[in-house]
Formats: structure tokens, C-alpha cells, sequence
């Protein structure tokens, strides 16, 4: 468990907001269903007992064609119903949840919104099985309406979490609409009184029960407690724990944010060894698909992480007592080599390359600060592409062997080596730390390749960069669904840009 940063008692914040009258929200309702029903015959399509996919495409046709022709779909604030009646501009996801709202107005409830960490589409049907993009992704803006999210499309895609989508009731369709609100007033800053606003009303849905299986959802709320601690709630490192759990029960472990989010806390409160630890989880999910243009915000929340956030842990660290604990860990060098380890992987069978020269300066000037001592006592098993089963069993096993060496290892005194699980970094000193030998498992060709590299007395700077972003040697073994435009800025599901304060 995270700790939690000092003197955080909460704060009860007071605040008026202005009067929403019912008359203004009844109209905008009433003309938002008669541009449905005016332009969707349901009885020309048969009138269907459940939502078909072209009952959704012609709904969907209705408002990709009554939204204005020339506007910029990346700014803030489009991302609501409100924008589409009063200024008809959507971006992205607001598109997609119009065509929720306007299906459920024509009485099919059992059209329900499906999201990934940056995309989102429809699910409709008896049982909710049937899947059908109704909007665009990227700056492109291609036209995928009409098309069903089938395996070849989401396998081995970030872009479809690899088939593990949120797919939202209509609670918590409601709490994508509180998710997605955009306190922004300019570029640097917010509005508190909506950040209020959406913080209570996610409280209300955490409360009800609506927000256990919507990890995005109970991040933005993570984030807006880290901003704003409430009285008498959970802190917000509780907040981002919970949504990784929500992420490994519900979605097998296949979304990538919950990580980055309590890794990105973790390094605003200056706890790096946590941090370096769920970089490394989340590389660790990431390394499950195959890069492609599609992927372009969470590559770049990596390359952040890898050639700024990194880079400034090891500046602050190097001198001081800090050093004594984070240079002279085994772990932390373990943390870093699981992190490449996954980008690396991430890389391998993908039409588009990952990892450039930008990538190995950042790492060859990371890894340089541990001295050799501390990189020989990290415990390196290689595990071949290839493995069967049972290779993966036996070589688990011998992970937690070299585990249980670590903690039983002796000083040169002959006692036993302190565990040092429990112990916070700046109580650990340099003489336990060194006890410790922590084992890290790779798995992909390059990290493989840089084995005797990284645990050389002497680093070689060339031969690592050489080796990095050579051109991947590995069999197009994982397919690729999809290819297509740049990410939009914003992203699928509320996560507001807020939420990667570094």
C-alpha cells in the first residue's frame, strides 16, 4: 500500500454555484428528440424489438451529419450534449454518447456505451454482444461507423484493450458524463467550482456502487481528492489502488492508466522507488499489445516517463541521502530494466517501430548512475519467446527461489540480511540494500540481447544505443487488427489532461 504524504486532513470547501433552471434543460431535451425522430425512421427499418446495427448506423449518420462542418474536434468542451444543441460540435466521445442518448430515446435501452483508455464505441443486442463503431479516432477523422469491433480489430490492440472494454450500464453511462466534465477554463486554469461539482457527484456514484467496475472514472476521482482532499472520504491513494484492482478483477489486467496514475502520485510526492515500481507495472501491460499510430497518447505518457520523469528522479537523487537509498538499490534497477523490458516487447511484431536514439540516451544515462556492484546483484532469468507452459512454470519457480535467497542471504558476519519490504527508502541503508537480490524477468530480444551489457563493470554507451533501436528482428507472431490516424487529445472514458500532472 501507498503511503500517505503528511498533514493531509482534508478541507471542507464552501462554494455557490449558479442555478441551472429546469425549463432551459426541458427545452434542449425536447429539441433534442425531435432532431432524432425527425431523421430516424424506425419503422422503415423494420421496427426491431432490440437495436440492429444499422438501426445505430442511421442514428449515428443523423449526428455525424447535423454536427457543423468546420470546427476544431480537439478543443475543450465538446464533449457534451449541450455542446451538440447549442453549438453542434462533439468531439470523439461526445459523439459516441449522442448516439447512446439518442438510440435510448427511441426506446432502445439495450444500446449501451463500450470504452477503452482512449477510444469509444457501442454494444447493443439481447445480450449485449453485438459491437459497432459509431464515431471516429484521431486527427484523421476516418469514417469507421458502421464497422463491428470484432477480434481481428481489437487483438492485440491498446486502442480495444484488447477486447476488455468498459461496457457501461446506464449508471454508469451517467458517470462517464461526470467523468468527462472539463473544469478548463484556459490552458493553466480550472474551475473550482466544477471540480467541486464533478467531485461530489462522483462521490455519489462511488457511493451507489457505480464506479466499482469504471477504473477511469475512480482515477479522475483519485486525482480531483489528491487536488481537493474531502473530509472523512478516502485519500487519494486509496482512490488509485482501488482502480488498479477494479482493472486486474474486471479487465484482466489490461488496462494500462491505474498504473500511471498512482506512479505519476507516487512521483509528485517524491516517493520514486514506489514510482519506478508501477512505471514498471504499467510496461508490463503495455508489452500485451502491438504498437501501432493508434497508440499515440499512451506512447507518449511513456516517452514522458522514460526521458523526463526518470531522468529527473536520478538528478534529484544523486546527491544527498536520497542516493543512499534509490542508487543503491537492486530494485530500483530491477524496476528499470521491467520497464524497458515491456516497451521493448510492446515493440516486437509491430508494423511501426518504438524505441529511437532519444530512448537509449535516456536509459544508458539512467542505468549509468547505478555503479556496477549494485547492477551484479539483481538476479536476470531470460525467458525465451518460445517457453511452453511448463518452461514458464519452472522458470516462476525459480523466481521465487532467488526470492527466498534474498531474504535468507547472509552478511559477512554471517547474519542474516535484513528484509527490507517493510522498511521505508531513507531507512535502508547501503550494507542492506546490498543483501537484497532481487530477481527480474525478461522477456523480450532486445533486454535479452542487453543482458551482459547492463551488468557489465563498464558500460559501453554504443553498443547499448546499437542494440536499442536496432530494427526488431522477431516474426510478425502478434496480429494487428487495426491501423489508422493520430490520437485525439483527449481521452476516452474523462481522463482529463489535469490527471498527468508530473
Amino acid at each position: 500500500m501507498v503511503p500517505e504524504p503528511p498533514g493531509d486532513e482534508g478541507t471542507d470547501n464552501q462554494h455557490i454555484l449558479p442555478q441551472v433552471e429546469y425549463e432551459t434543460v426541458e427545452a434542449l431535451h425536447h429539441r433534442f428528440l425531435a432532431i432524432i425522430k425527425a431523421h430516424v425512421d424506425v419503422a422503415a427499418l423494420g421496427s426491431p424489438r432490440y437495436a440492429t446495427r444499422d438501426l445505430v448506423k442511421r442514428v449515428s449518420d443523423v449526428v455525424w451529419c447535423t454536427l457543423s462542418s468546420s470546427y476544431y474536434k480537439d478543443r475543450a468542451h465538446l464533449q457534451s450534449i449541450y455542446s451538440y444543441m447549442t453549438g453542434a460540435k462533439l468531439d470523439s466521445s461526445g459523439t459516441t454518447l449522442a448516439v447512446v442518448a439518442a438510440c435510448q430515446a427511441l426506446g432502445y435501452y439495450d444500446v449501451h456505451l463500450a470504452l477503452s483508455e482512449d477510444h469509444t464505441w457501442v454494444v447493443f443486442g439481447p445480450h449485449g454482444k453485438d459491437t459497432v463503431e459509431v464515431t471516429w479516432h484521431g486527427k484523421g477523422n476516418e469514417d469507421k461507423r458502421g464497422i463491428p469491433v470484432t477480434h481481428d480489430v481489437y487483438s492485440k490492440s491498446w486502442l480495444y484493450v484488447n477486447g476488455h472494454p468498459v461496457v457501461c450500464d446506464r449508471h454508469m453511462e451517467v458517470a462517464t458524463i461526470v467523468s468527462n466534465m472539463n473544469p478548463g477554463i484556459n490552458a493553466t486554469t480550472d474551475s473550482e467550482e466544477v471540480m467541486l461539482l464533478q467531485q461530489a457527484l462522483l462521490w455519489m456514484l462511488y457511493d451507489a456502487g457505480h464506479l466499482a467496475k469504471y477504473p477511469m472514472a475512480i482515477d479522475n476521482l483519485g486525482d480531483l481528492e489528491e487536488m481537493m482532499p474531502s473530509k472523512g472520504r478516502c485519500p487519494a491513494t486509496r482512490m488509485y489502488e482501488e482502480a488498479i484492482t477494479s482493472a486486474v478483477r474486471y479487465y484482466h489486467n489490461q488496462h494500462v492508466y491505474p498504473y500511471t496514475y498512482l506512479g505519476g502520485y507516487c512521483y509528485r510526492n517524491k516517493m520514486y522507488k514506489l514510482a519506478l515500481k508501477y512505471w514498471a507495472r504499467a510496461a508490463s501491460v503495455i508489452k500485451n499489445y502491438n504498437y501501432s499510430r493508434d497508440d499515440e497518447e499512451i506512447y507518449k505518457e511513456f516517452l514522458d516517463i522514460a526521458n523526463e520523469l526518470i531522468p529527473h528522479i536520478m538528478r534529484v537523487v544523486s546527491s544527498g541521502i536520497s542516493a543512499r537509498s534509490i542508487l543503491k538499490d537492486p530494485e530500483c534497477f530491477g524496476y528499470l530494466l521491467e520497464f524497458y523490458d515491456g516497451i521493448c516487447e510492446w515493440e516486437e511484431g509491430s508494423a511501426t517501430p518504438v524505441l529511437h536514439i532519444g530512448w537509449a540516451k535516456a536509459l544508458f544515462n539512467t542505468i549509468a548512475k547505478f555503479d556496477a556492484r549494485v547492477r551484479s546483484h539483481v538476479k536476470i532469468f531470460c525467458v525465451a519467446p518460445d517457453a511452453t507452459e511448463d518452461e514458464e512454470v519452472q522458470e516462476t519457480s525459480g523466481l521465487e527461489k532467488a526470492a527466498a535467497e534474498a531474504r535468507t542471504s547472509q552478511d559477512q558476519n554471517g547474519n542474516m540480511a535484513t528484509d527490507c519490504i517493510n522498511l521505508s527508502e531513507e531507512e535502508m541503508e547501503p550494507s542492506e540494500l546490498l543483501h537484497r537480490w532481487p530477481p527480474v524477468r525478461l522477456a523480450s530480444a532486445k533486454m535479452r540481447g542487453l543482458r551482459d551489457l547492463l551488468l557489465a563493470d563498464k558500460l559501453n554507451s554504443q553498443a547499448i544505443s546499437l542494440q536499442l533501436t536496432a530494427q526488431s528482428q522477431v516474426t510478425m507472431s502478434k496480429k494487428r487488427g487495426t491501423s489508422g490516424g493520430e490520437i485525439e487529445s483527449t481521452h476516452a472514458g474523462g481522463r482529463s489532461k489535469r490527471s498527468r500532472r508530473e
